[in-house]
């Protein structure tokens, strides 16, 4: 047993309970699954070390229109023995950050007088949250830790140059608040590089948290629409090989290449699988009655999802590597991915770890032509060959990544600063010199 401390931790971002989690995907054009899963892993992680964890969270809800609900109030929640509270806002451009700011100071700022929590984590680089962030570093109510999932201030591409030029307001407020941070939580070492190199950080790419429950693999796994679970999503056929992708059916996330990639297959006996929402999805469904082997694109809710994707014969992520967010991100599908004992084919984004490449099969670029050739090389595999090496990913993911494991790298880095800041009254830092905490580099 460590002797270590066990910091107070309010947790301020966009941890909902899972009934108001579904209610925002049925009315709302992004879905925000990873994020709502991430939130969850990172607190039965904290927990899983023995600190106490509170919740302070606002609706991931899309600006108005793009979720037609205007006003979201507030109010006390809890699941899974975790109390919350909810943070009213008004969901118009503009007024959604005024409001989310003004209720974290009010509602925050209460709590951590009430409680004594010794640290606020921060989910995401959501500048209302990351600005109160910085008011308590300056009080030195808690230290301050955002988890910095995304770069700030992402341009999307049907923002207009209202828009756009709030974007670049917001990418700069949210520098100028992270410097007044006491550490931040990185899901790659570029996003601490580029955006708070002067601040201790932690790098963790993600969280194995596989649903605590599954159903059998005969149970069919549930689709979404409106008014939440219906009906079945087919499962594998007797002969069939499926291969499998689930994410956004964007461009950007390389749907498109998949799919010419299994149309220059010819084998009959193999069948493509993409869950999700995008863009793409009329488009697909135009694919699908050209090629019965493409099954028309499905949402599915997590369990169904995990459950399909364990019927899998090949999991796949053909994101392409030359776009400029790539260097920052890390697929949090590739966890879910491997937790599944389901072989893996990805491209070769920078931000995978190098402890990651024995369990993945990669391309050898983003082609379509390569993304062909990487998975009909572990279609060629045999049965045992397929199982050993999904058996060996699902091992390496659980044990390194798992909730204790992480929790256990969270909780040394939170105390570490704590530590400094008592022994120093900040954390140090010398000019030119990026603080390591000793876990947070691979």
């Amino acid at each position: 047993m460590t002797d270590e401390p066990h910091p107070h931790v309010l947790l301020l971002g966009f941890t909902v309970a899972d009934d108001l989690f579904q209610h925002i995907v049925a009315r709302d054009v992004v879905l925000p699954t990873q994020t709502h899963t991430f939130a969850w892993a990172l607190v039965e992680s904290v927990r899983a070390t023995g600190c106490p964890v509170r919740l302070l969270s606002a609706a991931p809800a899309s600006t108005f229109p793009r979720n037609r609900q205007i006003s979201f109030r507030s109010g006390r929640f809890e699941q899974d023995g975790v109390q919350g509270e909810m943070l009213g806002f008004v969901n118009l451009l503009g007024l959604k950050h005024v409001t989310r700011f003004l209720a974290a100071v009010r509602a925050g700022s209460r709590a951590l007088r009430q409680h004594g929590d010794d640290v606020l984590l921060i989910h995401g680089v959501h500048t209302p949250f990351l600005w109160f962030g910085a008011l308590v570093a300056w009080r030195g109510s808690a230290q301050v830790v955002p988890i910095l999932t995304d770069p700030p201030g992402v341009v999307l591409p049907d923002d207009g140059r209202i828009v756009r030029a709030l974007r670049r307001l917001d990418h700069s407020l949210v520098r100028m608040a992270l410097r007044r941070c006491s550490g931040v939580v990185v899901l790659t070492a570029a996003l601490a590089e580029d955006f708070a190199p002067s601040l201790p950080r932690l790098v963790m790419e993600g969280i194995c948290n596989p649903p605590a429950a599954q159903a059998s693999a005969s149970e069919p796994a549930g689709s979404l629409d409106a008014d939440g679970p219906r009906v079945a999503s087919r499962g594998p056929a007797a002969g069939f090989r499926d291969v499998v992708y689930a994410g956004g059916l964007t461009r950007a996330y390389g749907v498109d290449r998949l799919v010419e990639a299994f149309r220059g297959m010819d084998d009959p006996d193999l069948r493509l699988f993409l869950f999700g929402r995008g863009e793409l999805e009329e488009w697909l469904r135009t694919q699908a009655k050209a090629d019965p082997r493409i099954a028309p694109p499905e949402l599915l809710d997590r369990g169904g999802l995990v459950r399909r994707l364990a019927l899998a014969s090949v999991l796949v992520n053909p994101r392409p590597v030359d776009q400029s967010f790539v260097r920052y991100s890390f697929p949090s599908k590739l966890i879910e991915y491997l937790s599944t004992g389901i072989p893996v084919v990805t491209t070769r984004l920078p931000g995978i770890p190098a402890d990651y490449d024995p369990y993945l099969c990669f391309a050898e670029s983003d082609t379509a032509k390569d993304l062909r050739d990487a998975l009909l090389r572990v279609l060629a595999m045999s049965p045992a060959e397929r199982g050993a090496l999904g058996s060996a990913g699902a091992v390496f993911v659980r044990q390194t990544r798992g909730p204790a494991a992480q929790g256990a790298r969270i909780r040394s880095f939170l105390v570490e600063l704590m530590t400094a800041t008592h022994s120093h009254g900040r954390v140090p830092t010398e000019k030119g010199e990026l603080p390591q905490h000793p876990l947070g580099r691979r």
